[in-house]
């Protein structure tokens, strides 16, 4: 078993009177490391230096108010991620109103209820760890991405163009801003199965025999055999999804299911796209890049075959933002 120290959260609590500092601090000291400041000063200072998982904020302080500090907060790289409660007597609409306004995730007002204080520190505290756990989970899954790059010859740029691309073409289909969020850390994934694929296939520098074909078309499903159970995870459905349908068509003549138009799903149909554009607007070793004339020509010669029809007119539409992100991320040469 390894040996991992689990640290209680840190919480920072700022008031200038004592009386307060001891309430709170007989409330939480049993569940979590505890620092006090007395001023928005040393707030700022202890903030920056101890980083503590959460801060409770007095409002009416001599000097800075906790409106000054947490605007403060918020503006700077290394504490905007804090999430801050005010915990104030000041109990007007406005004042919570502004509270908000300045970037608090809370407000509780005193005299204070113990299980109110306790419940809504719980609570966000919780939603921190959510938003860590996510985090990870985009690490992990573009890591693996970037793991099938060593198996082929595209490159990293190659990936977050694809990506970008699949973002622009959700949206632009009306796909909401959260899909299309998903679809643009989940795009990566799309060929994480040709690390099952033997290196004389993968790096041959001709063309493939029948049968050395037929065994890289089985890339999508191990691909998904990889991502495996999802679990409760949407990012990770769509992955398994997109690894396992982006070489379908909208035809039917695709693999490795065979799916045709709108039974392939969505994500499958606009990486399909976005990684042929890509693949083809891009010099590899093996070939010259085209150029987006006749990169248009081929897309528009392929609608209803292996493109759906929508999404080549929404990729035309679409060009100028297409050609931007394609600059942004270039390969190197």
């Amino acid at each position: 078993m390894l040996d991992i120290e689990i640290n209680k959260p840190t919480l920072l609590l700022v008031d200038d009177e004592p009386v307060n500092l001891r309430v709170l601090k007989q409330l939480l000291a049993a569940d979590y490391q505890l620092i006090f400041a007395k001023s928005g000063e040393e707030a700022l200072k202890l903030a920056t230096s101890r980083q503590p998982n959460l801060i409770l904020l007095d409002i009416m302080m001599p000097g800075m108010t906790g409106f000054d500090v947490c605007r403060y907060l918020k503006d700077e790289a290394s504490t905007k991620h804090i999430p801050v409660i005010f915990v104030t007597a000041l109990n007007d609409e406005h004042d919570e109103a502004e509270g908000f306004n300045v970037g608090a995730v809370d407000y509780i007002t005193k005299p204070i209820s113990s299980a109110i204080v306790k419940a809504r520190v719980k609570t966000h505290l919780s939603l921190v760890q959510s938003d860590e756990l996510l985090e990870s989970r985009l690490q992990v899954v573009q890591r693996l991405g970037r793991a099938a790059e060593y198996k082929d010859n595209e490159t990293g740029m190659h990936v977050m163009r694809m990506s970008h691309f699949s973002k622009v073409l959700a949206l632009a289909y009306g796909l909401t801003e959260k899909q299309a969020e998903i679809l643009l850390h989940a795009a990566p994934m799309h060929d994480i199965g040709k690390i099952g694929i033997a290196d004389s296939i993968m790096l041959k520098p001709g063309k493939l025999t029948d049968e050395e074909f037929t065994t890289m078309k089985a890339h999508p499903e191990i691909g998904a055999e990889i991502i495996g159970d999802c679990g409760d995870s949407l990012l990770l459905k769509v992955a398994k999804s997109v690894s396992l349908t982006h070489h379908e068509k909208w035809d039917g003549t695709g693999y490795p299911k065979g799916l045709a138009g709108e039974d392939i799903p969505i994500e499958g149909r606009i990486c399909a796209i976005a990684d042929v554009f890509d693949a083809l607007t891009s010099k590899r070793p093996y070939k010259e890049a085209w150029s987006i004339e006749k990169t248009v020509d081929f897309l528009q010669n392929q609608k209803g075959k292996h493109f759906e029809p929508k999404l080549v007119d929404l990729l035309i539409e679409n060009l100028p933002q297409i050609l931007e992100i394609k600059a942004t991320f270039k390969d190197e040469e």
